[in-house]
């Protein structure tokens, strides 16, 4: 079975145009918690050099020469249209992976009979249309070809302008085009493992597919021997097209202001916590322990550091919000230090098993969990928006809460917000 590799163009970016459209043709970027770091750039951005990742404060001179256009994160709106985009696309074909929030693979048995190539141009354009995000479509006879025809499509190095179908290439063909792409490129190759690979002169994709499978292995990882095979058109990865079940949730941010009371790491360790058990009952698992973390502002020179963390196991397994919250104060509480400013909370939940499979003790009391409660709690949110219905732990003013200082509104998912015509 062939494979499709579809991708959202600088998604979050995308996202921000499709409903201001004075967007369009500028340079733009969508910053972090805070914020903070540069987590999405237009073309025209990448053109000037800007890195994935850089602080948005070291950009400010190059900002205002260019003209950058600065976005804070909104993922209410970019999970809302990942959705409307990965519900078309399923239209498509029965094998669906949701492999990010704006990329998916597409099983392509039985559909051989198509032109793959207009097939994937119709693709675009509906996409196009319905949502108003330009994607990009990789076909491949394997995942990772699929994830590299749809590099190739991004760069138009191979097929139309974003449709790339690697099969259709004969074997010279693809010889040519693997020697000009750095094994970077390849899906599961990172810039460490690309530095690695190079002193054992395989610096390009045919390099990678042509080097001693079983070396590879024994050198680096059995991953990477599965990389080589699926580049020489051997598939070694099925999909998945029910994602696996998370082993660990993990739910932090930083601060928009420095904290100093436990009172208010109380207020945000409740809320992020509120988050990770919304995610804990949604694939149907409790927890059986519990790690909270607090740190102050390491890059913050001048100023007393402290970072610490603690594991607080449960009685029993749970994900009843508030048997985790209390369990996450209880370490709080062992953790805070008072005089320090705070930047940064999380919780981790751990030892994750299916509900309904955990194992009880002899002398345990009956659970105060009521999972109706929660499932009340997380309809309501679901249905009016996140924290309708919240602990009161969780506080009001949340005067600590993330920078947004240039936050697009939740055009699709708020009435109040809906986009007007005069």
């Amino acid at each position: 079975m062939s494979y499709a590799l579809i991708d959202g163009n600088n998604f979050y970016v995308s996202c921000e145009r499709v409903f201001n459209p004075r967007l369009e043709g500028r340079p733009v970027v969508v910053l972090s918690n805070n914020d903070g770091c540069v987590v999405a750039r237009s073309n025209e951005v990448k053109a000037l050099g800007v890195k994935m990742g850089e602080p948005w404060f070291k950009l400010r001179d190059l900002a205002r020469k260019h003209k950058i256009i600065a976005q804070s994160s909104n993922y209410t709106l970019y999970a809302d249209m990942s959705n409307r985009m990965m519900a078309i696309l399923g239209r498509y074909s029965p094998h669906q992976e949701i492999y990010s929030i704006d990329e998916c693979f597409l099983g392509l048995g039985g559909l051989t009979h198509l032109d793959l190539m207009a097939w994937g141009q119709r693709m675009r354009r509906q996409v196009r249309q319905w949502v108003g995000i330009p994607v990009c479509v990789g076909i491949g006879s394997t995942k990772t070809l699929a994830k590299l025809a749809n590099h190739c499509a991004k760069k138009n190095l191979a097929g139309l302008d974003g449709v790339c179908n690697l099969d259709l290439l004969d074997e010279q063909a693809q010889d040519e085009l693997f020697a000009r792409i750095p094994v970077g490129e390849v899906w599961g190759v990172g810039r460490k493992l690309s530095e690695k690979l190079a002193a054992r002169n395989i610096a390009t994709v045919r390099d990678l597919r042509d080097a001693d499978a079983r070396t590879l292995r024994e050198t680096f990882s059995v991953m990477l021997e599965r990389t080589v095979m699926e580049l020489r058109g051997i598939s070694c990865m099925e999909l998945e097209e029910m994602a696996p079940a998370k082993k660990q949730i993990v739910s932090s941010r930083a601060f928009g202001t420095y904290i100093h009371t436990l009172r208010e790491l109380e207020e945000a360790v409740s809320l992020y916590m509120a988050r990770a058990a919304e995610k804990l009952r949604a694939q149907h698992s409790v927890a059986g322990a519990v790690q909270v973390f607090i740190r102050t502002n390491p890059f913050k020179d001048g100023h007393p550091q402290y970072q610490a963390g603690i594991t607080v196991p449960l009685p029993s397994p749970t994900a009843d919000t508030r048997r985790l919250t209390h369990a996450a104060h209880i370490g709080l509480k062992h953790l805070f230090k008072p005089g320090y400013a705070y930047q940064k909370a999380g919780v981790m939940l751990m030892e994750l098993r299916k509900a309904g499979h955990e194992q009880g003790m002899l002398f345990d009391e009956p659970t105060p969990d009521r999972p109706k409660l929660m499932d009340v709690i997380d309809r309501a949110n679901g249905r009016w928006g996140r924290g309708t219905l919240r602990l009161a732990s969780e506080g009001v003013e949340k005067t600590w809460h993330m920078k947004r200082g240039n936050l697009s509104p939740a055009w699709t998912t708020d009435w109040a917000q809906l986009p007007r015509v005069n």
